[in-house]
């Protein structure tokens, strides 16, 4: 029977699991986002989680945990200097999931994991600037346009019967 065992074993034994999500923490960390398949996706992204979670605040016990988990010093020293300081201000959700499709070869589902604070395309809204106007404003500015232009070619007759 298989109770309690909720998270997917990918395939693979203990060892070969850890190493393997252990080195995409480290590449998505160093690089901000990696190409692989949604299920690996979604198991690395209860590895990379807690560990940006501990960047927030950065203590050696936090450091050497995170350690523990990417066995790579300068992996370690980018999530603490560059991530944690990033993504400071938001209480969760650090990874972003973006299905690609499949693969050629094998017809796996394909995917982009990334880190959502280091995303240029996304996240930034630009607001589209609106001014209001009514329409009392419009038909004012529409009958006071022709009042200017009769006053113009009432000057003129003016000055061509003086002359």
């Amino acid at each position: 029977m298989r109770h309690g065992k909720k998270f997917n074993h990918l395939g693979r034994k203990t060892a070969h699991r850890k190493a393997m999500l252990s080195n995409m923490a480290g590449s998505l960390i160093e690089h901000k986002r990696v190409m692989t398949t949604v299920q690996k996706a979604k198991a690395l992204r209860k590895v990379v989680e807690p560990l940006v979670t501990r960047s927030k605040e950065n203590t050696t016990h936090n450091r050497r945990i995170a350690f523990a988990v990417l066995r790579q010093k300068e992996v370690v020293t980018e999530l603490f200097n560059v991530v944690g300081p990033k993504v400071g201000d938001r209480p969760g959700g650090y990874t972003r999931i973006i299905k690609t499709g499949n693969r050629q070869g094998d017809n796996a589902e394909m995917c982009m994991i990334e880190l959502v604070d280091f995303n240029d395309m996304y996240g930034k809204d630009e607001k589209k600037k609106t001014t209001r106007r009514s329409r009392r404003a419009k038909t004012e500015a529409v009958e006071a346009a022709p009042v200017a232009e009769v006053s113009v070619a009432e000057e003129e007759s003016k000055e061509e019967s003086a002359e």
